[in-house]
């Protein structure tokens, strides 16, 4: 018998793959791991403003949803690197899209919400 996902369906765990993919956190990870394989500390340093604990936990949530591979090198001091599988590559194109969309309409945006403000 087949899963029929309804995202609309609080039990459906494509809720959980939207929470995954629509997370500020994940969305600039798999953005910073576009270009290629990264280091935890160079991750760190692109991302302005994410603690260690959210980083390791969105890594961690990455990896373990299959978007993520952890590859650690036996190296003084060790090397980890991290770098989106083919999973993860699939879904560049909507969180690069949602990139340029916040870009592009940033200005219409904050319009709008000094004008609700203002109300």
């Amino acid at each position: 018998m087949g899963v029929n996902p309804d995202l609309f369906n609080r039990n459906c765990g494509s809720r959980k793959v939207i929470d995954r993919i629509g997370d500020r956190w994940s969305v600039l990870v798999v953005l910073a791991l576009a270009d290629g394989d990264k280091r935890y500390g160079e991750l760190a340093e692109r991302i302005d403003g994410i603690s260690q604990k959210m980083l390791t936990q969105t890594l961690r949530g990455l990896e373990r949803d299959g978007l993520v591979t952890r590859t650690v090198h036996a190296s003084v001091p060790p090397r980890v690197d991290y770098a989106l599988t083919g999973l993860g590559r699939s879904v560049l194109d909507l969180v690069a899209g949602l990139e340029a969309w916040a870009t592009t309409h940033l200005a219409e945006v904050e319009a709008a919400q000094a004008r609700y403000d203002a109300r």
